[in-house]
C-alpha cells in the first residue's frame, strides 16, 4: 500500500517507541507524509523539537498525546490533540508528570512479578534503555527482557507475558476516562477515542462516546480484520456524525506497521485543524 500524507497517531523514544523525534521526522518526510501529529504516551515532549524539524521537512505537526485512562476496569486509550498553546497549559503538564511518575511505579512492579517467575531481568536494564523525562512502560521492559535474553526469546512470547492473564500484566487504572476527557477540554484540546476495535466491545465504545462529544480513530493499523474494523467503526462515526482521525500508530521497531501506512482521508486532517484553530 503506498504511503498517505496523513498520520496522526505516532510513537518516539519520548515514550515507548524505538525512533528519537528526528527519525521520526526523517521517516515521514521520506514516505510522503505531509501532516503528522505526535501522540507520545503521557507526555508532549518530543513536540518542540518535532515541531521545528518539520518546518524543514515541509511538515506539518499536530501536537497531541496519547493517555492510558480506566473505565470499568479496563485500559482504554484516548488520544488528546492540541494547538501549541493549548498543548503548554499548566493543568495538562502538571497531571502529564504525575501520570509518568504512577506508570513507571507500574512498570517497576511488572519487573517484580518477572523476577518472582524466575527471569533475571533487573530493573537497572530497564532504566538504561527507557527516557529518563518519560514514562517507563511495558514496551521498554519487553525491549530490555530481548536483549536480556540475547533475542533468544521471541518478541510473540515477550508480548504474551504483558496480556491479559500473563504473569507481568497489570493494567494501567489510575487515571478515569471522565477525568481525561474533561482535562483535554479544559485545556482546550479535541478527545479522540483511540483504536476502538482493540476493546472488542462496541457496547462500550458506545457508552465513551457518549459521556461528552468527541471523535473516533476510525483508521488504523489492525493486526487483524483491518479493513473489517476500519468499516464498522466509519458507520459508527457516520451514525454519530462525529469527528474521525486515523493513524498508524508507529513504534518504530515494534510494531509491523510503518508510518504513513494506514489510508487516512484528508477531510480528518481539515477537521480536527478547524476544530483545533490550526492555520497551515
Amino acid at each position: 500500500m503506498a504511503p498517505t500524507a496523513i498520520d496522526l497517531h505516532i510513537h518516539t523514544i519520548e515514550s515507548d517507541g524505538s525512533l528519537s523525534v528526528a527519525g521520526v521526522i526523517q521517516e515521514a518526510a521520506e514516505r510522503g507524509v505531509r501532516v503528522l501529529a505526535l501522540t507520545d504516551h503521557e507526555t508532549t515532549n518530543g513536540v518542540p523539537e518535532a515541531m521545528e524539524l518539520g518546518q524543514k521537512h515541509n511538515l506539518n505537526i499536530i501536537p497531541g498525546v496519547e493517555l492510558i485512562t480506566a473505565f470499568k476496569g479496563k485500559e482504554v486509550h484516548l488520544l488528546g490533540y492540541f494547538s501549541y498553546a493549548a498543548m503548554m497549559h499548566s493543568d495538562l503538564q502538571s497531571r502529564l508528570k504525575e501520570l509518568r511518575q504512577q506508570r513507571t511505579y507500574l512498570a517497576f512492579e511488572m519487573v517484580k512479578r518477572l523476577q518472582k517467575d524466575g527471569f533475571t531481568l533487573k530493573w537497572a536494564e530497564v532504566e538504561k534503555i527507557a527516557n529518563p523525562e518519560g514514562a517507563v512502560s511495558k514496551g521498554h521492559i519487553m525491549r530490555a527482557l530481548h536483549e536480556h535474553e540475547n533475542g533468544t526469546v521471541q518478541w510473540p512470547v515477550i508480548a504474551k507475558l504483558f496480556q491479559p492473564y500473563g504473569i507481568a500484566y497489570l493494567p494501567f487504572l489510575e487515571h478515569p476516562f471522565e477525568e481525561a476527557v474533561d482535562l483535554i477540554y479544559t485545556c482546550g484540546g479535541v478527545p479522540v477515542l483511540a483504536h476502538p476495535g482493540l476493546l472488542r466491545d462496541d457496547r462500550m465504545v458506545g457508552e465513551l462516546l457518549s459521556y461528552r462529544p468527541m471523535g473516533l480513530e476510525v483508521y488504523y493499523g489492525y493486526w487483524e480484520q483491518r479493513e473489517a474494523l476500519i468499516q464498522n467503526y466509519k458507520t459508527i462515526a457516520q451514525d454519530k456524525a462525529i469527528l474521525t482521525t486515523g493513524g498508524s500508530d508507529f513504534h518504530g521497531l515494534f510494531g509491523p506497521v510503518k508510518l504513513g501506512e494506514i489510508e487516512v482521508p484528508e477531510q480528518c486532517s481539515r477537521e480536527l485543524q478547524t476544530f483545533l484553530k490550526l492555520d497551515f
